[in-house]
């Protein structure tokens, strides 16, 4: 973990934990080592910077659409905290491969098993794409499951949100035989399965009693 990488980390989860009054559960969760995949639901372009603000032992890279790159400021924080474009469009191969080699050389890799952004609706009322399940298989690399929980499902200034840190799910419970794409798209879905079952678990004992 870089100097300037601490410094931007530091001021970014300043920012974010005040105009997203966030509160982080789970952290006895994130691992001090070795190579993960670090996936959560998406509903909104803050995640990225949300997930690199609320996990403290890591640095996280994160594959991020390219466009997101072009946003001021915002642009500016991704890469500083060491995020890596995706074309989404064109199945961009050089992300994949970046993302496999990150894991392999034991660093961790934002993720979103979504691959688009579902916001103001229930996570697992949305599809999951193969690619998270390839990108593990190939990375040979545990899970980190996250949920990040909003009132209304959606993120807003000065709303609540919760970013609960899910215990590491093992390379193994994935169930690769073949490695093929049946077995990706299956292993994606066990990971989004046990997103979401903290996001509902968060979502009902935080928001769905104070109605």
């Amino acid at each position: 973990m870089t100097k300037f990488y601490a410094f931007c980390h530091h001021c970014l989860a300043v920012i974010i934990k005040i105009i997203f009054r966030v509160k982080v559960l789970g952290l006895e969760n994130e691992p001090e080592k070795g190579g993960h995949l670090v996936c959560a639901n998406h509903s909104s372009l803050w995640d990225p910077a949300m997930l690199g603000a609320c996990l403290k032992k890591r640095q996280v890279r994160f594959m991020a659409k390219a466009e997101l790159f072009k946003i001021p400021i915002l642009g500016f924080f991704f890469k500083a905290l060491g995020a890596f474009p995706v074309n989404r469009k064109g199945g961009d191969i050089k992300a994949i491969k970046t993302t496999i080699e990150l894991v392999q050389n034991g660093e961790c890799v934002g993720i979103f098993p979504q691959g688009t952004r579902c916001r103001g609706v229930s996570p697992r009322t949305t599809t999951v794409k193969g690619g998270t399940g390839m990108c593990a298989y190939r990375g040979g690399c545990d899970i980190i499951p996250v949920a990040i929980v909003n009132k209304k499902r959606k993120m807003s200034f000065f709303g609540k949100t919760y970013v609960v840190i899910g215990a590491p799910i093992k390379f193994d419970e994935l169930g690769f035989v073949e490695g093929d794409k049946t077995e990706f798209e299956r292993a994606s879905k066990i990971i989004f399965d046990r997103i979401c079952d903290l996001y509902d678990e968060c979502y009902s004992e935080h928001f769905e009693k104070k109605k």
